[in-house]
């Protein structure tokens, strides 16, 4: 388990950022899709200097695990304990429970900024201003998102339309909009390039497509207020369409990326 260190002024989870992973941190470690190469190559590919780089909303440090082979020195946070208790664990890697818009980094301290899966939770305005307070002049900023997966149009169908748009519509909070538009429509006040699409490509089992459509947030708000799981129905559903134990899916990945002018 990674050390972890609190932001002494931090009152409650968040300071009004959501927390919808907690309760599911350790199939979110488990479950949740890591990212390309390729993504990483081109974001480091305009990094000149690697001296200090911040994961914000790091979960459990699938980004901050990364960072921490090409940067002397990389600063990980996010509000859930939860999921830090989950994190990789590395001697240049520093863990601490703090909200994107406030922290404790001095000015001008970053060279990079990573924000995976994570910036349509935040406060975009007051995460924006803390992002120029602690990132160095001719430093960078990048935040991507994955959207929904991709097996066969079958199972597409099942999962994407009918489980993902008509039954958990309504459960999902209304950040997650930013992320069907694929960041697209994201305010993003930066001097910024123009990036490739790139994707994540895995083979899966049945079970871990099961473990990781578990980790969603909207299916947990639905099993709130419904008292039922849909997730085994629907894997029932998918399994005459499943034709190799393994599976292949393909996650696209949206980036948005700038260079911070001061």
């Amino acid at each position: 388990m990674p050390k972890l260190y609190h932001l002494s002024s931090l009152e409650g989870a968040g300071g009004g950022t959501k927390d919808n992973f907690s309760r599911q941190s350790s199939q979110y470690a488990q479950y949740r899709p890591g990212y390309p190469d390729e993504l990483f190559e081109f974001i480091l590919g305009h990094v000149v200097n690697r001296e200090c780089a911040w994961d914000c909303g790091t979960g459990n440090g699938q980004t901050a695990k990364i960072l921490a082979i090409h940067f002397e020195k990389v600063f990980a946070t996010d509000i859930s304990s939860k999921q830090i208790e989950q994190a990789f664990v590395a001697e240049n890697i520093s863990y601490s429970l703090q909200p994107a818009e406030h922290t404790n980094f001095s000015e001008d301290q970053f060279d990079l900024v990573t924000v995976s899966q994570a910036l349509h939770w935040f406060r975009l305005d007051e995460f924006y201003r803390e992002v120029k307070r602690v990132v160095r002049s001719g430093g960078w900023i990048a935040a991507w998102c994955y959207s929904n997966l991709h097996i066969s149009p079958g199972v597409d169908e099942l999962i994407n339309v009918q489980h993902y748009k008509n039954l958990l519509g309504e459960y999902w909070d209304p950040e997650r909009k930013y992320v069907d538009e694929y960041y697209r429509s994201l305010p993003f006040p930066f001097k910024e390039i123009k990036t490739p699409g790139f994707e994540i490509k895995m083979k899966w089992t049945l079970e871990h497509l099961q473990g990781y459509l578990e980790t969603w947030s909207a299916l947990h708000h639905f099993i709130k207020k419904n008292n039922f799981n849909p997730v085994p129905e629907l894997i029932k559903k998918i399994e005459p369409l499943w034709t190799n134990d393994k599976m292949k899916v393909i996650f696209p990945v949206h980036l948005r990326m700038a260079q911070i002018d001061k």
